[in-house]
């Protein structure tokens, strides 16, 4: 399949500007391709990246959810037995926090259009937050990673959870078979979309590798950074430490 010239989002200001469009233009059936395409295992692997944050030392602490797209990580936390803080939910796509919006219902969620690149919060105000497959779209890692650091508490948890390329040959063909065949033209039939599920397995392979973001972590000043792969190495959960 060919890639048109705009489906692959280049860098700096002109890769933030397509890929805020692109979020906003899939909004309206964003939740329904996440599940669908990910056979909902997505729910796991989020339900995986909560259970790593550590939120159970803060219980009635304030919590980040960047690039939080229709909210399912914020929903996640806020299901949990025991949590009675709020969590500020970040995302520089208005219209995926509107599509959001109806799930909220009275939980102590509070949507902010902000950018995970200049984050609108002053320093060091959240215990803990969480990033569901968004720090791949960044125009720049480093400065997102910076901002992330700045905007914790000393001592509190960043978890990242994204797509990974396997490192296992076999499960690797068959994953970018599935990527760079199947799931664009799934993605563009269902969302209408003509380009999006194209940029998807090119962002992939474009972001570093586990090994490499948990180095980008540690340069950004995070302390006991680890990762584990998800589901056959398709996805990768990471986790870092501010200082106290």
């Amino acid at each position: 399949m060919k890639i048109l010239p705009e489906a692959v989002p280049s860098h700096g200001s002109d890769r933030e500007r397509q890929v805020r469009r692109l979020f906003s233009e899939i909004a309206p059936r964003y939740d329904l391709l996440n599940h669908l395409l990910s056979l909902n295992v997505d729910r796991r692997w989020r339900r995986q990246a909560i259970s790593a944050l550590g939120w159970e030392s803060c219980p009635q602490g304030s919590f980040l959810d960047a690039c939080a797209g229709t909210f399912d990580l914020s929903l996640e936390l806020c299901s949990r037995e025991g949590f009675e803080g709020q969590v500020v939910a970040s995302d520089f796509a208005a219209p995926m926090l509107r599509a959001g919006r109806p799930k909220l219902g009275e939980l102590h969620i509070r949507p902010v259009c902000g950018d995970s690149l200049r984050l609108p919060f002053p320093d060091r105000t959240f215990h803990g937050a969480v990033v569901g497959f968004g720090m791949r779209n960044l125009a720049d890692l480093g400065l997102g990673l910076g901002e992330l650091f700045r905007v914790l508490r000393p001592g509190a948890t960043v978890v990242i959870l994204d797509f990974a390329v396997p490192s296992n040959a076999l499960i690797r063909a068959g994953y970018m078979l599935y990527f760079d065949r199947l799931l664009p033209k799934l993605g563009r039939w269902i969302s209408g979309h003509p380009w999006a599920y194209t940029y998807l397995p090119e962002s992939v392979k474009e972001f570093p590798s586990p090994a490499g973001l948990a180095e980008r972590l540690t340069s950004a000043g995070f302390r006991g950074v680890g990762w584990r792969q998800l589901t056959l190495g398709i996805a990768a959960l990471h986790w870092g430490r501010r200082p106290a």
